[in-house]
């Protein structure tokens, strides 16, 4: 594992996974919050926050889908790094498409953007990243909270009128984003970087479990949440997105694809064809990342070709009850 240990760049650090071969995620490290609160230390401003991100990754995918439904491109600026990850972790390369600098610290590395926040950080160098310009630190480096306070702290700020947590389905949203991370979000992690038989297989097993109960939910309605697009469908939409073309073949996840399922792939399009949404979609990234990243489980960094999916194609699920947020539209229209 590489990570940063006292502040010093470590690839030594230990292991992915416990004794018994199963994955085990470690906890990210930074987690204040911003608050429409005059007496918060993190508050609501256009242009103080700067959001670090890969677009390979599901997790900071989730707050660039976020950011794009909200209207927040101009309140939150965004850098992107290389989708190649070596031992020296996550790299700015602006001269790599789809990637930039970062116009912050004008780091080469994203662990020189941990060290400035905290010169003695301990922990693993990921994305998201939510930076403060005013207080030159991290405030964030969890996807899930980030979601929520963009969803939640920057309705002056957005340009949209779209919201993902509404106060009276906040609990049910949440209920399910706890019931969807571990066999689904993070289950196909645990059967990627699995390295014995059983968690592989207990793994997999709970994996399309899951992905077969909301299929069956799916039928009925069309989002997680009944007849409303919420942050629960964020969630599931950024490792949908990547299952065929990554997770079924690189993770093992092979016993099902998802276009095959007569539900979670209409599902997944109408996700994707909600404005805004595709524009966060960048798959050279994903199949980059995912492929030459993990040479454990790729050792000859060969980038599977396909499938090539039909994103756009009709889903047929207006009929079902609920509106997608017209997100961009809307915003367009009232201009």
């Amino acid at each position: 594992m590489n990570m940063l240990v006292d502040g010093e760049w470590r690839t030594d650090a230990g292991e992915y996974t416990d004794d018994d071969g199963s994955f085990e995620r470690q906890e990210t490290t930074f987690r204040d919050w911003i608050r429409d609160d005059p007496d918060a230390r993190f508050q609501p401003e256009a242009g103080r926050y700067h959001l670090y991100v890969s677009y390979a990754c599901p997790w900071a995918h989730r707050t660039l889908v976020t950011r794009a439904l909200l209207g927040l491109e101009d309140a939150i600026s965004v850098s992107v790094v290389d989708p190649y990850r070596d031992e020296d972790g996550w790299q700015f390369t602006p001269e790599k498409e789809g990637c930039t600098a970062d116009p912050i610290l004008e780091a080469d590395y994203l662990r020189e953007v941990y060290v400035a926040a905290d010169p003695d950080v301990t922990g693993r160098v990921s994305v998201p990243v939510l930076w403060d310009r005013e207080e030159e630190t991290i405030v964030n480096n969890e996807s899930r909270e980030i979601m929520r306070m963009l969803a939640t702290a920057f309705d002056d700020l957005a340009e949209n009128d779209i919201d993902l947590a509404p106060e009276d389905r906040r609990e049910e949203i949440d209920d399910i984003l706890d019931t969807i991370y571990e066999p689904i979000n993070n289950g196909v992690y645990r059967a990627g970087f699995a390295t014995e038989q059983e968690p592989y297989d207990a793994a997999v097993d709970d994996l399309f479990a899951a992905l077969d109960h909301w299929d069956d939910v799916l039928a009925d309605q069309r989002y997680l949440a009944g007849d409303r697009f919420t942050e629960a469908d964020i969630a599931m939409f950024t490792t949908l997105v990547r299952f065929d073309n990554v997770y079924h073949t690189h993770f093992m996840c092979n016993v099902q694809y998802v276009r095959e399922y007569a539900n979670l792939w209409p599902y997944l399009r109408d996700l994707y064809q909600t404005p805004g949404v595709a524009d966060t979609v960048n798959m050279d990234h994903i199949t980059e990342h995912y492929y030459t990243t993990h040479p454990d489980v790729n050792p000859h960094r060969i980038v599977a070709r396909g499938p090539d999916l039909a994103f756009d194609a009709p889903h047929d699920r207006d009929g079902l009850e609920g509106e997608s947020p017209t997100g961009r539209q809307e915003a367009s229209v009232d201009d």
